[in-house]
Order: structure tokens, then C-alpha cells, then sequence
């Protein structure tokens, strides 16, 4: 915990730096592979410190992190039995893998659109959509949906808001990201069955 600690702390430390943009998209790339660390600690301060540069740093994250995605797509088609099988297994969900299969069947391509924007691990439904042979066009679709909601969410909020955002943003980072997407799905929920 301390590792994650440390490392969430070096994150922010970036946000601040010249070549933000860069570390910004490394991150997004990394953490739809194998990161743990979600881009948004690094993006909510990088749009609070130049709201200007907002929307760009939402796309930026948001393309990124769709590559990324792509990558473990790859390595669920390709590597599943030596890569594949390592992140799942490092993040836990390999005895909830073919829980993770039913709702691919039951739900398709609404299941990246959910990981994309939920505060789960997107690697492993990246992975699981090359294992579970989804077709590219709509994978990518639903991740750019997704993500983009996501980021462009989350920079919305700090373009809207105040400094308080970022004090409640390092405390709380998965409560801000459960509670905004709570909001998304009921929203979404509520559209779709009306």
C-alpha cells in the first residue's frame, strides 16, 4: 500500500511538471494495460492548474488510454496464456473470470462501455475482449465512449469547479469516481428504460 502511496504522490508531482502532457499520456496508456494508478489523479490537477488546456488534456487521456486498451485486446487474442492469464491473476479476478464471460454474453459490447467509464479494471475487460474474440470496431467504439465520458467528466468538473475538487480528489479519488458514475448509470438507466 505504501508502493501505491508513493507512487499516487509522485503522480501529482508530475502534474505540475513541463512535459505533464507526456507523463499524462503514459500514464493513460499504462494504466489500460497494467498500471494501477487511474489517469484521472494526474488529469483533475493538470485541468485545475491550466483550464484552458482542459478539453485537450481529456482527449489526450482519452485517445491514450483507448490505445492502450487495444494493446490488452491484442493480449487477450495473443498472449492470454502467459500475459493474459498474469493480469487477471494479478488484479484478482481470475475466479471471477467466467462471471466476467456471462455478462460478455449477456450484455456484449456494453460491458467495455461500463469498464471504460466505471472505476474498475479496464485492462482486464481489454484482455477479455481479445479472449472473448469481440469484434475491433466495437471495442474500440465502446472504449472511446467510455473513457471519453469518463475524462471528459472529470475535466468538466474541474473546468466548473473550485479548489475543492482537488482536496477531495486526493483524499477520496475512488469515492469521487464511484459516486460520479453512479450518477452516470442512474442517469443512463433512467434514459434508456423511460
Amino acid at each position: 500500500m505504501v508502493l501505491l502511496q508513493n507512487f499516487y504522490r509522485r503522480t501529482l508531482e508530475l502534474a505540475s511538471h513541463k512535459r505533464a502532457p507526456v507523463f499524462l499520456g503514459i500514464l493513460s496508456f499504462t494504466e489500460a494495460i497494467i498500471m494501477p494508478v487511474p489517469p484521472d489523479v494526474m488529469l483533475a490537477p493538470m485541468v485545475l492548474a491550466d483550464k484552458r488546456k482542459a478539453w485537450k488534456l481529456a482527449m489526450l487521456t482519452t485517445v491514450t488510454s483507448v490505445a492502450g486498451g487495444i494493446v490488452g485486446y491484442l493480449i487477450g487474442i495473443y498472449l492470454y496464456e502467459s500475459l493474459g492469464l498474469w493480469l487477471i491473476e494479478l488484479y484478482q479476478m481470475d475466479e471471477h473470470f467466467s462471471t466476467i464471460q456471462q455478462w460478455y454474453n449477456d450484455y456484449g459490447v456494453w460491458m467495455i462501455f461500463i469498464a471504460g467509464f466505471l472505476p474498475i479494471p479496464y485492462k482486464v475487460f481489454t484482455v477479455a475482449s481479445g479472449v472473448f474474440s469481440m469484434a475491433v470496431a466495437p471495442f474500440v467504439i465502446a472504449s472511446l465512449l467510455g473513457r471519453g465520458v469518463r475524462f471528459y467528466l472529470v475535466a468538466a468538473l474541474c473546468y466548473l469547479s473550485v479548489d475543492s475538487v482537488e482536496s477531495l480528489l486526493k483524499k477520496y479519488p475512488r469515492h469521487v469516481a464511484g459516486g460520479l458514475t453512479i450518477i452516470l448509470v442512474a442517469g443512463f438507466a433512467y434514459w434508456y428504460f423511460s
